[in-house]
């Protein structure tokens, strides 16, 4: 069983009838004629003058030197290399820990979706998992050595229309970014925060840590303002049974492979509608030659997940599958009918019911 399969509770998100709110559309957007969200329209900005970065947004995209292995020191590359090869058993958040300052790029692989809150002396940063951030805009200088925490030590400060943000005083217990990036609490973070337009952001990070890195790395990060959605809490509730499922190697993975007949395969073809955090989802189901694949719609980029077009399904069992790091579970009824999919993420299962 791979990551995929985290043993984490969903609680409650089925909202009531009544729950009205989570159908309100997002006041002060700018709208095309069809009532999209005008992404182009000039960036909102505050009494001051300075560009409003408060509202809800998701990261697309995330790529730069970071991910440069040439740049990481050996024992890092060995620690990426050992959560590769045990299905990331240590990833923070399959433990119920925030993710950090790996927060944003983790996003774009998860659900990343962040609402900005600005003040004219502080900025703060709230997920869907109950964690936040604060940003100090107060004119405080940047501590030299203090506690360190999960989500570090942050101050800002505005050059034009750029807000840069100083941060330090991070643990050692979180990565930078999914495959398991590790980092020493010698870590110093440098954002530049820069709203173009309305509906897009870019977040410019270097990243200074002698201890992981041989020099600075730095990284981009893109985001997009969402519209018409809430921020819904997704409670991590690991028992003390949570992680009974992460054990052997990736070798003994694919020692163990399942292969599953075309036959039933082919009673997964099909498509597949849910919600996903209010968001109507559409999977499609496909097969060629003896493998699934699955594509969904909207994209997993533009729902916080940085997935895109269609994708093998790799068999762990009859009728479980994993893929673009999630689990997917088939359920039939008694007549071998495949009636819903359903799509493991690290907060639980979600079901996408099968449509003609």
């Amino acid at each position: 069983m791979t990551r995929r399969f985290a043993t984490l509770v969903l609680l409650a998100l089925v909202a009531p009838a009544t729950a009205q709110w989570l159908d309100l559309r997002t006041p002060g957007v700018p709208r095309t004629a069809d009532g999209s969200v005008n992404r182009s329209a000039p960036a909102p900005r505050k009494a001051d003058g300075r560009p409003d970065l408060s509202g809800l947004w998701v990261p697309v995209d995330f790529s730069g030197s970071i991910l440069d292995s040439e740049n990481i020191q050996q024992w890092a590359l060995d620690q990426i290399a050992e959560h590769t090869s045990n299905f990331f058993i240590n990833d923070p958040r399959f433990h119920c820990l925030p993710s950090g300052p790996g927060a944003y790029p983790a996003g774009v692989l998860y659900s990343g979706t962040r609402r900005i809150v600005q003040q004219p002396d502080i900025i703060v940063v709230l997920d869907s998992e109950l964690n936040y951030r604060q940003i100090f805009l107060d004119g405080r200088e940047l501590e030299e050595n203090p506690f360190p925490t999960w989500t570090g030590y942050s101050v800002g400060r505005w050059d034009d229309d750029t807000l840069i943000v100083e941060s330090n005083g991070y643990n050692d217990e979180t990565w930078l970014h999914r495959d398991g990036l590790p980092h020493t609490e010698m870590l110093r973070i440098t954002e530049r925060y820069s709203r173009p337009d309305f509906g897009n952001m870019r977040i410019d990070v270097t990243y200074d840590d002698p201890g992981t890195f041989n020099s600075t790395v730095n990284g981009v990060i893109q985001m997009q303002y969402v519209a018409d959605r809430q921020l819904l809490e997704v409670v991590c509730n690991e028992s003390s049974k949570g992680t009974s499922h992460y054990s052997g190697t990736a070798e003994q993975a694919e020692e163990t492979r399942v292969e599953v007949d075309a036959e039933t395969l082919e009673k997964y073809v099909g498509t597949y509608e849910g919600v996903w955090l209010g968001t109507l989802i559409s999977l499609v189901v496909t097969r060629e030659d003896d493998e699934l694949y699955i594509e969904r719609t909207p994209p997993y980029a533009e729902t916080g997940i940085a997935h895109t077009g269609k994708s093998r399904l790799a068999a762990q069992s009859e009728n479980a599958f994993e893929c673009c790091g999630l689990g997917f579970i088939f359920t039939a009824e008694e007549d071998g009918v495949t009636t819903e999919i359903l799509e493991v993420h690290v907060s639980g299962a979600w079901s996408f019911e099968r449509v003609p």
